[in-house]
């Protein structure tokens, strides 16, 4: 990603360190890669973020009225079984499985891949990483995942397992399948 600036695995780093380090400098959206190495982005612009807030509302009003589970925004970082701590544009965990982590757990970056995650590419985002990012969330556990280019008006639909789904054009409605049963979102780009 072009605004991505790494930084390479850092000696006793450790995790209590590591959620530290974000909290001191919330201004900035900082990940960790299943390696150790550190991953500060630039925030979105302006467009990105409405866009990106749509997309998490619809999916908020859906839980709330479903009552399956949590829906979480584009700050939460959860940490990944492979030990890589990520934050997905918005992401949704089912209701057993969030209550079954720990007051303590739920309150730092949450020991567990999300069901359900969205990642919206920006203009400053490359795609073949946004895509490996995907995997890596198929990989660990999610069930569901969006990928959505805006530049390409093209969706990427991943599954608990398989190659994605693509979905050109506009507009495209988009379905929570099985893991988000009954929502729907029409993606305008």
């Amino acid at each position: 990603m072009d605004n991505v600036f790494k930084i390479k695995t850092v000696e006793g780093l450790t995790d209590e360190l590591f959620f530290d380090l974000c909290q001191a400098n919330s201004e900035l959206r900082i990940e960790r890669d299943q390696h150790g190495n550190i991953i500060v982005m630039s925030p979105t612009g302006a467009d990105t973020g409405n866009f990106n807030l749509g997309i998490s509302a619809k999916i908020w009003f859906w839980n709330e009225y479903s009552k399956l589970g949590y829906a979480f925004d584009s700050s939460t970082g959860f940490t990944l079984p492979n030990s890589a701590v990520r934050s997905p544009d918005a992401s949704w965990v089912s209701k057993s499985r969030w209550e079954s982590l720990s007051k303590s757990a739920q309150e730092k970056f949450a020991p567990i891949c999300p069901d359900f995650v969205v990642e919206v590419r920006s203009k400053t985002d490359r795609l073949t990483d946004l895509q490996a990012k995907m995997e890596e969330y198929q990989a660990n556990g999610c069930r569901l995942g969006w990928l959505i280019d805006r530049q390409v008006k093209t969706v990427y639909i991943y599954q608990a397992v398989g190659a994605p789904e693509v979905i050109k054009g506009e507009p495209t409605k988009l379905s929570g399948e099985d893991v988000l049963p009954g929502l729907e979102i029409e993606i305008k780009y």
